[in-house]
């Protein structure tokens, strides 16, 4: 589509604009078409300024964090595309039920909140935090991605999910923005309210957690057997993560392998011999190719067992 001049120019007075750029580049599974507009935002409020103009010139927006659980289409993403990079850290203290920062938690305190701005990464994060000697993120030390998609989708792993540790998020859209408590953002296995569309419009801002004092060797060695574990079921290369949620009846691994389609091809995209529930581009994959291999495994899984496997990866823009 072609955007309008006027924002196109105000958009390049607070972050520099680069227009049809390929989102092949910024994916870690290398596949996507292009960009009408691409713009990086540094800082929390150049995200909210950038958010707030698009959306009052009624520009679609997609907001990219590290580019991991998705496939963007062959033929791009309309609209201005956001790469969020607004990384600030800070301590909050909860006092009448308002948050309020502050320079050092205090060592008496057992429970500290984290306010983390929505572009951080967020394993690095929880492995910041573990080898600090503060619990409760520590099972997210392999995750990739950022703070923000991983309160959209209510990220976890080996048995820890960021609702059990979420306080409350900053949202903004076009009006400004707004704090939302974890309580209020219905988060369930890989979903949210964001998932379900009940807060169109809005994006994440920062995320306030909620961490526990704990023993700093401990947590760094639960970091590393997470590490090791890690390595050993998950393959390396360029793919987007999980392609699919578990079932309750069945680990969605598990459905693939059984209906043969462990390191089964369509052009360059490969379910992983090392771990089925792993798409791989194994050289020039494309969207449609990827795409081609969500339906086969769809297809042969409900044929055997009945079973839809859901999406957890998220398929954006055009072009499948």
């Amino acid at each position: 589509m072609t955007l309008d001049v006027s924002l196109l120019r105000a958009l390049d007075k607070i972050a520099p604009v680069r227009p049809q750029e390929p989102l092949s580049r910024h994916t870690t599974i290398g596949i996507g078409g292009p960009a009408d507009a691409y713009v990086v935002a540094a800082t929390s409020d150049q995200l909210a300024a950038v958010l707030s103009l698009c959306r009052a010139a009624g520009a679609p927006v997609f907001i990219l964090g590290s580019g991991s659980n998705i496939v963007v289409g062959d033929r791009g993403i309309r609209g201005v595309t956001i790469e969020n990079r607004a990384a600030s850290l800070s301590w909050l203290r909860e006092e009448d039920g308002a948050l309020t920062s502050f320079e050092t938690p205090a060592a008496a305190s057992v429970k500290r909140i984290l306010r983390a701005d929505s572009g951080c990464s967020f394993a690095a994060l929880a492995r910041q935090l573990a080898f600090a000697g503060y619990a409760g993120l520590e099972w997210a030390c392999g995750i990739p991605g950022t703070v923000g998609g991983a309160v959209v989708y209510n990220a976890g792993a080996y048995g820890g999910c960021l609702a059990d540790v979420l306080v409350t998020v900053r949202v903004g859209n076009s009006h400004g923005e707004q704090r939302v408590a974890a309580a209020d953002l219905g988060l369930t296995y890989r979903g949210s309210a964001f998932t379900r569309g009940l807060l169109e419009g809005k994006a994440v801002l920062s995320a306030a957690f909620r961490v526990l004092r704990g023993d700093a060797a401990q947590l760094a060695e639960r970091v590393s057997e997470l590490d090791r574990r890690r390595l050993a079921a998950q393959p390396r290369g360029r793919n987007a993560g999980s392609i699919f949620k578990n079932t309750p009846e069945h680990p969605a691994w598990w459905l693939i392998d059984q209906v043969g389609l462990r390191g089964y091809r369509i052009g360059d995209a490969v379910v992983s011999p090392k771990h089925t529930n792993f798409f791989v581009n194994a050289g020039q994959a494309r969207a449609a190719d990827v795409k081609a291999l969500i339906d086969l495994a769809r297809e042969r899984v409900m044929a055997r067992f009945g079973l839809e496997l859901e999406l957890e990866v998220a398929l954006v823009g055009e072009g499948f």
